[in-house]
């Protein structure tokens, strides 16, 4: 737990890249720890041109809120989507009707926005366009599996 007041320009922040997947390309900057913070989340995005930075999904114990510092997007919903832009506060309620995904439209900028979550532990995220489910505890990397895993609660037990 973390006792002491944060404060970080975004001008000098430290970036982790990662591009693990050809549709997903950013740079990240964690301005609260997970480690450090129990209550609440906050990191910076950069979303290449043309890329997104996660799957399509839904939270279902935690409230995201997005604060679009710069450049273009569109966010997928359950059923639409809509364009962003510089100024843009969006935030998406846990549940289905959070569903969100976030991409730059932009072939020359990135998008850049500041990602303010809930931390509440265990939370379990639905991935809607490829029927997965990711159950991340705090501090601990998460646990994904097909939906269609669904097994009998006493399947295997003696």
């Amino acid at each position: 737990m973390n006792d002491k007041i944060v404060c970080k320009n975004i001008n000098q922040l430290d970036w982790k890249y990662k591009n693990e997947h050809d549709s997903y390309q950013y740079n990240k900057s964690e301005i609260t720890k997970r480690k450090d913070f129990s209550e609440a989340y906050v990191c910076v995005y950069e979303i290449m041109p043309l890329k997104s930075s996660y799957p399509k999904h839904y939270h279902t114990c935690n409230t995201e809120c997005f604060y679009i510092v710069s450049g273009n997007g569109k966010i997928d919903t359950k059923n639409d989507s809509f364009s962003i832009a510089t100024g843009d506060i969006i935030v998406f309620p846990s549940g289905e009707e959070g569903t969100h995904k976030i991409t730059n439209t932009s072939d020359k900028e990135n998008l850049v926005y500041i990602d303010f979550d809930t931390t509440n532990s265990p939370d379990i995220i639905h991935y809607v366009d490829s029927n997965k489910i990711g159950i991340i505890k705090h501090n601990v990397s998460g646990t994904f599996y097909k939906e269609s895993d669904n097994v009998d609660y006493f399947d295997g037990e003696k």
